[in-house]
């Protein structure tokens, strides 16, 4: 039987993808073992959202290649792979390239993956007008499962490469939805994750907005011995008052929110062709809390946009410093090919950008450790994951709080009802 690893690279919906893939070399007798376990195909699906993003393909390549006892067959998918074709192609090693599309029909691509290639060869078509859903959930390596709900964007921020790799905004329709998750609650799964390229953006089908996130999460809600369900990144201008009660009232949704917020500045937001400004952000998240006292809140964070001068940042810093925040994702800018901002003329020296990179992410630290320490002593309801690290468990609060406890084999994809007990020394919280 021959043996085929995966790597994945970037967001959740990729994890979503990469298991739906996985299924297709399931059905062809391949067997999946972990990415050093000498496969004889790895699958590398790429992300392309920064230029870390982009070197960090290159260098697992070099990696799949490096750590096997003979070459592996290397396919090379996903955004990067639709975006930079040529760039790929000139990586030693790389076989076949398969676009955001292809990568749904390798094996009506590929029917053989025993030769080397003298050349590698290149699938990738233009997917602006595509508008086909691919269904896609994870399952089988991780103790949630990714529900991939929609794919693509019609929002045109400057900085952003997304819509060019993934095309535009489309959905799965609610009743695909719904028997999915029926599939999952038959699996044992405990906690499923809706994901997306634009999640609040669900409902456009065929070109055309036939429902919308808000009757998603209605029909979701109603569902008995539902798994919880967790939310993904949602644009603060898609994140309807009712969304916000509906998870609120209902033990079916957990109280975390991931609202991109990109920069603390309106001058920078309207730069950056974001569709809301601070004050809107700034009112979602109090309403957050008002109904949720202990609910957890990320944001996403972009510094060194073209244009953002010493009190832009200052503006976001302070911002974000008085909302109660979590945690934050934080993305220095790079320059993306095709983009609006790429041919903006201010731009920002990449040290500044590195500087504030890091500021933010102190920053982050430190409300995360507030955020913890506001919970310590609570009851919290964990589900333990599937992992063995020196007689240890590890799992995750409904509000998102990383939990430590001695390993326990039964406790093992089980939600356990706990007390927080104190924050250790790697930052976990320790149970009673």
């Amino acid at each position: 039987m021959k043996k085929v690893a995966f790597y994945t690279l970037g967001c959740k919906l990729n994890f979503s993808e990469t298991s739906a893939i996985a299924q297709l070399f399931k059905k062809k007798k391949f067997e999946k073992v972990d990415f050093y376990d000498q496969p004889d195909v790895v699958v590398i699906n790429t992300c392309s959202v920064t230029e870390n993003a982009d070197k960090k393909c290159s260098k697992v390549v070099k990696e799949a290649q490096s750590n096997a006892k003979k070459i592996p067959f290397i396919i090379v998918m996903g955004c990067y792979a639709q975006l930079k074709p040529d760039s790929i192609a000139q990586i030693k090693g790389v076989d076949v390239i398969l676009g955001t599309h292809e990568k749904f029909k390798l094996f009506d691509i590929i029917d053989q993956f025993d030769q080397k290639n003298q050349q590698t060869s290149i699938h990738v078509s233009a997917i602006k007008s595509k508008n086909y859903f691919h269904n896609a959930y994870s399952y089988d390596d991780r103790t949630r499962t990714f529900l991939k709900i929609q794919d693509g964007c019609n929002y045109q921020c400057s900085f952003c490469t997304i819509p060019l790799a993934r095309g535009k905004s489309r959905s799965n329709t609610i009743e695909n939805i719904l028997k999915q998750i029926q599939k999952i609650i038959q699996k044992n799964i405990h906690e499923i994750v809706l994901t997306g390229v634009n999640t609040g953006d669900f409902g456009i089908i065929d070109g055309k907005r036939s429902t919308n996130f808000l009757t998603l999460i209605q029909k979701i809600s109603t569902i008995r011995n539902m798994p919880r369900v967790r939310i993904s990144s949602v644009e603060p201008n898609l994140l309807k008052d009712e969304i916000i009660t509906i998870v609120a009232q209902n033990e079916n949704f957990v109280p975390h929110f991931h609202i991109p917020l990109q920069s603390g500045s309106d001058p920078i937001l309207k730069m950056m062709r974001r569709r809301y400004n601070t004050s809107l952000y700034e009112e979602k998240i109090q309403k957050i809390i008002q109904k949720m006292p202990n609910a957890c809140i990320g944001a996403d964070v972009m510094v060194g946009f073209p244009g953002e001068t010493q009190e832009h940042f200052l503006a976001t810093y302070h911002f974000i410093n008085r909302l109660p925040i979590a945690y934050l994702h934080v993305f220095p800018y790079s320059e993306r090919t095709d983009t609006v901002a790429e041919k903006f003329s201010n731009s920002v020296d990449k040290k500044d950008r590195i500087s504030r990179a890091q500021q933010l992410r102190t920053l982050s630290e430190k409300k995360l450790r507030q955020f913890y320490t506001q919970n310590i002593g609570s009851k919290q309801n964990v589900l333990f994951e599937h992992n063995d690290e020196n007689n240890f468990m590890k799992g995750f609060t409904e509000n998102y709080i990383r939990v430590k406890a001695p390993y326990i084999k039964s406790h093992l994809n089980t939600i356990q009802s706990v007390t927080l007990q104190a924050i250790d020394q790697d930052g976990l919280m320790t149970i009673v």
